[in-house]
């Protein structure tokens, strides 16, 4: 960075400060239990920022979750029999979810929704989450929308076995006191065929998938690298190009392994943590 600009007898103005960059969104998608908010959460500890305080933070984790919309009694009724499909597109706020993704890209501080899964309900708290560098937005349906998928700069996708994922969705639905008999029949009902039809196909549209979640270390080194690179100041050669006639959009590849590591520096940053929720 240049030396300010020193004021001479002319009058030279000072340097002006210079603007906060723009966040660089990205969307981490995958079935129930995939290990999505895992992966986010390895990726925060391996570039040092769960150490750093929660305002502080450079990169931050959202949730789809935080998202869904407010049910009617009737469908409340039904979510708490386990006969609500939570796993369908309208079942989220999609608009609400827009906006504040919109707001955040954007560089503003925003207040996300604070919702409960046990009595399935919006609370009236939300949460403040200021500007970072990087933003992880996590979610079975984050690519489903078109509009919001061409927010992300760069798209995950976490894939993992279905028998893994249903494994690990009763054990952690058991813990919450929930009946093994309501659990698969919520999963062969609702969760299974809403994975083949609204989440599976949206897997075309990941840059990199990410097979085995958190245990492909390899990936999520790389992914780290990448994403240090840009809190390092190297954002704009990560931007997504120019669309073309069809509709593609060319992103530059992984860089290669560097023997520097970058020292995160700490600004005014705020992190959502990852809640109790239903994938």
């Amino acid at each position: 960075r240049p030396a300010p600009a020193m004021a001479s007898a002319g009058g030279a103005e000072p340097e002006r400060p210079q603007p906060h960059p723009k966040p660089f969104l990205i969307g981490v998608s995958g079935g129930t239990a995939s290990g999505k908010s895992t992966v986010c959460e390895k990726i925060m500890e391996l570039l040092g920022q769960n150490a750093v305080e929660r305002r502080q933070r450079q990169v931050l984790i959202l949730s789809q979750d935080s998202f869904y919309k407010v049910l009617s009694p009737e469908q409340k009724a039904k979510a708490l029999k386990g006969q609500y499909n939570f796993d369908h597109p309208d079942a989220f706020d999609n608009d609400l979810m827009h906006t504040t993704l919109k707001n955040i890209v954007e560089g503003k501080t925003v207040e996300v929704p604070t919702y409960d899964f046990v009595t399935h309900s919006r609370l009236p708290e939300t949460t403040v989450v200021y500007p970072a560098d990087v933003v992880l937005f996590e979610g079975i349906l984050v690519f489903y929308n078109q509009d919001i998928r061409d927010m992300f700069h760069l798209r995950l996708f976490v894939d993992t076995d279905s028998d893994v994922r249903l494994s690990r969705r009763v054990l952690r639905d058991m813990k919450r006191g929930r009946d093994l008999e309501q659990i698969l029949t919520q999963y062969t009902t609702f969760v299974k065929p809403a994975f083949e039809e609204f989440c599976l196909p949206t897997k075309k549209y990941a840059d990199v998938i990410i097979p085995r979640g958190v245990d492909n270390m390899v990936a999520i080194n790389l992914i780290v690298q990448h994403i240090q690179d840009i809190l390092n100041g190297d954002i704009c050669k990560w931007q997504r190009g120019a669309v073309n006639g069809h509709g593609r959009t060319y992103k530059r590849p992984f860089p290669e392994q560097t023997e520097s590591s970058s020292v995160l520096t700490a600004g005014k940053r705020s992190h959502l943590e990852s809640s109790s929720r239903p994938h």
